[in-house]
């Protein structure tokens, strides 16, 4: 992937953990995590290669059209991007934001139970990029850290 540039359609966050993660209009993003996200699981989740978890706003609306009752934030994605090309988004793919804010895909995300009430079946491995090549979310790790604004 090449660095693509797109927009900011929700940013989440969830300030005692879990899911789902609620929007808020700005984040500050360290190169950590996102500023206010607490993080429950840090053996898998934040640190510096998972600071900030992705997803594609497309994603989510052709999702909710296979009837299930995801919405931005409810599968534990910090940004919720759109007008990205999501099927190309890679580790080692970069990503630049209004602001300045760069960050670098390091890896896809493993789906959890956590996020199973996001599904009509409960079934999260639907978002499993292994199963379902260009339907995950990822993990990026923040090059140029600063604030995001929707």
């Amino acid at each position: 992937m090449t660095e693509q540039s797109g927009r900011i359609a929700s940013i989440n966050v969830a300030p005692h953990g879990g899911v789902p993660k609620t929007a808020v209009a700005s984040a500050e993003i360290a190169t950590e995590r996102v500023v206010g996200d607490k993080q429950n699981n840090t053996l898998n989740h934040g640190g510096p290669m998972r600071a900030v978890c992705l997803y594609s706003a497309e994603r989510i609306a052709a999702l909710r059209a296979e009837g299930h009752p995801i919405l931005a934030g409810s599968v534990g994605e910090n940004l919720t991007l759109s007008g990205v090309d999501w099927a190309v988004v890679a580790p080692g793919g970069r990503l630049v934001f209004d602001g300045g804010v760069e960050m670098e895909v390091t890896s896809y995300t493993t789906p959890c139970q956590k996020i199973a009430a996001a599904f009509s079946d409960g079934d999260s491995t639907r978002i499993h990029q292994q199963l379902h090549p260009g339907w995950s979310r990822v993990y990026a790790k923040v090059i140029t850290p600063g604030v995001v604004r929707q």
